[in-house]
This record gives C-alpha cells, structure tokens and sequence, in this order.
C-alpha cells in the first residue's frame, strides 16, 4: 500500500467516525466506506477527497459534502429493492452510493459533458445498476417513474410538482428547498392523503436550473 493510499484509507476512517455520530443507518456508513470518493474528484483534489466539505467538480459543481450526502441517502429510508431516481449526477458519487443500497438508480444531468463523464466512470467502477441520461425537458426522467425514492442534489424554491407526480405512493422525495443562497433539505413521503413534510436540516446547494425550479439566470 502506498503512502498516498494509506493516507486516504486514514482519512476514510477519519471521515466514517466522524458520520457516525450523526448517520445510524450501518448499511449507509457501509457504502460511503466502500464508494471511493477519491475516484468522483479531480485528480489535484483527491488528498482531499475525505474531508467533510463540498469540493468542485468543473461546470460550476460540486461534490456535496459527506455529512450532507450520508444525510439524505439515509432519509430515503432504502432497503435494497427500490427504484430511485437522483437529480443532478454531478460527478457520480452519489449514484454510486444509492447502487449499493437500491436495486435501480436512474441519474440525470443537466450538463451534458458531467452526465457523459459520470456514465464511463461509473461503468469503470462497476456500478452495473445505474443508468445515467441528460436531463430532458420536464424535471426527473418519467419513462422509468414511478420511483419509491427520489433525490435532488440542487436546490429548488419549491416541491417540483412533476417529481411528485413521479414519486410512487409511500415514496420518499429528498430535497433542498429554499432560496438560492440557504435551503431546509426536507422529506417528503407521498401518501394517499397528500404529501408529508419532514424537515431534516439547513443546508447549501447550487441552484436546481430550468422548467419547475430556478430560471436559468437570476431575474433583475
């Protein structure tokens, strides 16, 4: 084992402890400690790739932080037989995760050279339960819905409707929700008698873009 290796498995380790404090679910920790971060960074940034903060991935992305990635995997309350959707594939990383805890994950991105570069490193890695598309007209990707468990990896002002309408009944919506400068990360569980709104935590993301979230570019 190198010494670049060995210092990336320390500080895995480091970073695992520091989830646990917070993340219960052992099947979560499991896959964040199996998933390497290191491969979804840029090559200057990988020492880096396992400190608890976000770190830019190009095109304006970033690679959430993983607190905040650990956070939303286990509020979608998987078991490993779900159909999940992820809005925003950024580097791949979170895709990863969700293919160790759910049977199919289906990633969209808006950014067509991120989703391209995503699709051959996940496929590199042997993430064979993921399938990556650009993102199309309408939010999420409806051909595969209905989903038990979506995740939004930008903030929207709102509850898009269009993923409610894709969310199966008992489903679980994952979603930062507010401004474009703070956000609440809320679930959301469809039921029969509408939708349930859990508020997990404060948080901050880029802006989800286009049709049912934020216009392209701020208003005056």
């Amino acid at each position: 084992m190198s010494t670049s290796t060995e210092s990336l498995s320390r500080a895995r380790d480091e970073l695992l402890a520091e989830l646990a404090v917070e993340i219960k679910d052992s099947r979560v920790l499991d896959a964040v400690r199996r998933v390497p971060r290191e491969d979804f960074v840029p090559q200057d940034l990988r020492p880096h790739a396992y400190e608890n903060r976000p770190l830019p991935i190009g095109y304006g992305q970033t690679i959430s932080q993983p607190l905040i990635v650990a956070l939303m995997t286990e509020a979608l309350l998987l078991t490993g037989s779900e159909n999940v959707l992820e809005v925003g594939t950024g580097s791949g990383y979170q895709a990863a995760l969700l293919s160790l805890l759910a049977a199919r994950v289906v990633t969209v991105e808006r950014i067509a050279p991120l989703a391209t570069s995503a699709a051959e490193r996940l496929r590199a890695l042997g993430y064979a339960n993921v399938e990556v598309h650009v993102a199309g007209d309408t939010i999420g990707w409806p051909p595969a819905a209905p989903y038990d468990g979506i995740i939004v990896t930008a903030a929207a002002p709102d509850i898009p409707l269009p993923l409610l309408r894709q969310l199966a009944m008992g489903g679980r919506l994952v979603i930062p929700v507010g401004s474009r400068d703070m956000q609440e990360l809320v679930r959301i569980v469809k039921t029969p008698e509408g939708a349930q709104r859990h508020n997990l935590c404060s948080c901050r993301f880029v802006p989800l873009l286009g049709a049912s979230a934020w216009p392209e570019r701020p208003g005056p």
